[in-house]
């Protein structure tokens, strides 16, 4: 078994969509980023890439490549789901903690949780998402951006 963790924060910008998770949420900002700046599942690839021994997502999906302007990143966490399998690991289950003060991200879970899954081409039940506030402390609780932390498992594939 190995273990992964990944971590990502991206502050809030008007004039864009709020994707999280691979969902568009009801909010009047986005994230700023050069992708969709989906911090959940940013924070995802790089927990499945460090427990699989690979360059995290800076290495694979470079800010300043033109091709990830504005890029889905619930598509490329399915890209990365391939470099995990052709690295000889299966995911196990991931687990998440998104950090925000605002928007309220509860009702939104579930479809986030199947977005994630599809992706990654593993159950729902594998993968946990949670959601926390900071407090009113530093730039998350002041409501300036959101942040999240993930762990993500692999077993080495056998016999395949």
């Amino acid at each position: 078994m190995r273990v992964g963790i990944g971590y990502d924060a991206h502050r809030f910008a008007s004039g864009r969509k709020l994707i999280l998770g691979g969902i568009e949420l009801p909010f009047g900002e986005g994230l700023s980023g050069h992708s969709d700046a989906d911090v959940l599942v940013h924070a995802i690839m790089d927990a499945l890439l460090g427990a699989a021994g690979l360059p995290d997502i800076g290495f694979h999906f470079p800010p300043e490549d033109p091709r990830y302007d504005g890029a889905s990143s619930i598509d490329l966490l399915a890209h990365v789901n391939k470099l995990v399998i052709r690295a000889g690991f299966s995911i196990s289950n991931v687990d998440a903690t998104v950090i925000a003060e605002r928007p309220k991200i509860a009702p939104f879970l579930d479809g986030m949780r199947r977005a994630i899954s599809g992706s990654l081409e593993i159950g729902p039940a594998n993968i946990g998402i949670k959601a926390t506030t900071n407090e009113g402390m530093g730039f998350i609780g002041r409501g300036e951006g959101i942040g999240t932390i993930a762990v993500a498992m692999l077993t080495e594939r056998t016999g395949e």
